[in-house]
């Protein structure tokens, strides 16, 4: 039996949740001579970091119409820090052959991001169909709900009785790990409990778990529960195990329900073995909580802000050593991360307006150092048009610009923040994406910063390019120690920190490098996003009625 301690949940195996897409049409070309089009609609999905489309499912086909509302859904897994690319193909079906691909039958098709739709207002995306040339083949109109089940959360609390005494001196210190099962057979950890020490009969304090993580939306999927004796030194010792189901444990809301914990080596080898003890279920109950598409849904706008390092310590971007430095064929490390964060966000915000900054360079014409200059050089209006727009004005700012120092990050923290401050309601959420070389200079100022804007509704990116040590950074990214700044902790975690340099496909293969950057930098936003609005009590308004 394996030990706990080297068993961790698969970071990204459980989706954020499932979303279901409805789709129409409407104004489709006319095919059929004597009747109208009787048209389908073929789903294709592209995989992150890969450039060939699978199909995903079809609907129904509707005979004879030009305006089809089809009524067959497709129920998608959401990631919110994965560019889902989806593709929409429109044929008329020519119901003697029942062949789709036929050429003649194409009606158009439509190119989405799930995630644009699921940004759109009341998450409703119409979309104009291409692909016939000298045609005007209609439009598609999608809409994104999120599925119930799977912002469902559960509260439980369990005791034991009677467990197998495994230590020498002392009782057992008990704890239990959950797993819930796979399609394949294999199991995936999704709890564990604190230790009770010194007892053969704990009660464990109750704990929340959503129910995606225990079941991933199927009721009856097998729920493993092993009871392990605690070691100081993580050999810890196995009592006995049980499996339910989700379902098994709901109906136990009005009732204690008992488990019997089993060890099948001591029942192989002893013939009087009844079992090792029992676990009992003292409360269940279900809630069911607000989630980042409820937000976004009801009209919470992800706010992107960009800076970018300018320091003498990337390198003369002229020269091909830069870290700044663009080739005819590829793009640079900052390049890459912008467009790899930048065109995720983007979908989230509906004026597709960026602020972008730069920090650390002397600026013409009097060489002045700046550590919030507007890569657009407009002080005014800082925003650049759309991720293009982004990288434009960066590209720009390198040709007329002096990279210098030193490495300052409060002072666009503190410019986002003043933002942020502005509208706390939860309508506006701001994302702060900070890429960088090197050693920080004022790292005081920059904790102090981050104290104060984690009362904020807003989230801090830093990206590490280079060959740097980025010590410092994995010291403002709270996941093991919250960020504190003169007795003052931060109120939520809100950065996230990675080097490039981990994500980079050796291959050459950017579009995978980008996705696999943009998986592991966006996964804690939407996690981020609700631990403000809960904190502040702030409930998503609800979208206007279709």
């Amino acid at each position: 039996m394996a030990s706990p301690g080297a068993l961790e949940p698969a970071p990204g195996s459980v989706p954020g949740t499932k979303v279901e897409l409805t789709v129409s049409c409407r104004n489709l070309l006319d095919m059929d001579t004597f009747s109208k089009s009787d048209p389908v609609v073929v789903l294709f999905m592209q995989g992150a970091g890969s450039s060939e489309w699978k199909e995903f499912g079809r609907t129904e086909v509707i005979d004879n119409t030009l305006n089809p509302d089809f009524v067959r859904k497709f129920v998608l897994d959401y990631y919110f820090e994965e560019k889902q690319n989806l593709r929409f193909d429109v044929y008329n079906v020519d119901s003697k052959s029942c062949s789709i691909y036929k050429q003649k039958d194409f009606l158009g098709q439509a190119f989405v991001a799930l995630g644009e739709v699921i940004g759109s207002q009341r998450g409703r995306l119409e979309r104009a169909l291409t692909g016939v040339p000298g045609k005007r083949c209609g439009t598609i109109l999608l809409l994104a709900e999120e599925l119930s089940n799977c912002r469902d959360i559960v509260t439980m609390q369990l005791c034991a009785n009677k467990l197998d005494k495994k230590d020498f001196f002392g009782k057992s210190d008990p704890f239990l790990v959950f797993y819930r099962s796979n399609e394949d057979g294999t199991f995936t950890i999704c709890h564990k409990t604190e230790v009770v020490k010194n007892t053969l009969n704990p009660v464990w304090q109750p704990f929340t778990i959503p129910v995606r993580a225990l079941c991933n939306g199927d009721y009856d999927r097998t729920v493993k529960i092993d009871v392990y004796d605690w070691d100081r030194d993580g050999s810890h010792d196995f009592i006995g195990e049980f499996a339910t189901s989700y379902r098994e444990l709901s109906r136990a809301q009005s009732q204690f329900t008992v488990y019997e914990v089993l060890n099948p080596r001591k029942k192989c080898k002893k013939k009087k073995y009844v079992n090792s003890g029992t676990v009992t279920l003292l409360s269940f109950s279900v809630e069911s909580e607000f989630t980042f598409v409820d937000y976004i849904r009801g009209g919470t706008q992800l706010n992107f802000t960009v800076a970018i390092d300018f320091t003498a310590s990337n390198g003369m971007p002229s020269q091909p050593t830069s870290l700044h430095y663009a080739s005819p064929y590829q793009l640079s490390a900052y390049a890459l991360a912008l467009k790899a964060v930048g065109e995720i966000i983007q979908d989230y915000d509906s004026d597709k307006l960026f602020p972008a900054y730069g920090f650390g360079a002397k600026l013409p014409p009097d060489g002045k150092i700046s550590h919030q200059f507007p890569l657009n050089n407009n002080a005014e209006n800082p925003s650049c048009a759309g991720i293009d727009g982004v990288l434009e004005s960066y590209l720009q700012s390198l040709r007329t610009v002096q990279l210098y120092g030193p490495t300052n990050f409060a002072p666009v923290i503190n410019q986002v923040a003043g933002a942020a401050a502005q509208v706390t309601d939860g309508s506006q959420y701001h994302v702060l994406l900070i890429i960088t070389d090197g050693v920080i200079s004022d790292m005081l100022q920059t904790k102090e910063a981050i104290v104060s804007a984690s009362a904020l509704p807003m989230s801090i990116i830093i990206v590490g390019v280079g060959p740097a040590e980025f010590e410092a950074m994995e010291e403002l990214d709270g996941d093991e120690v919250r960020v504190s700044s003169r007795g003052r902790y931060a109120e939520r975690d809100i950065v996230q920190f990675v080097p490039f340099r981990d994500y980079v496909d050796h291959s050459g293969n950017q579009v995978l490098s980008m996705a696999r950057l943009a998986k592991d930098v966006l996964a804690e936003i939407p996690e981020q996003l609700l631990s403000y609005m809960k904190t502040r009590d702030i409930k998503p308004r609800k979208a206007d009625p279709q």
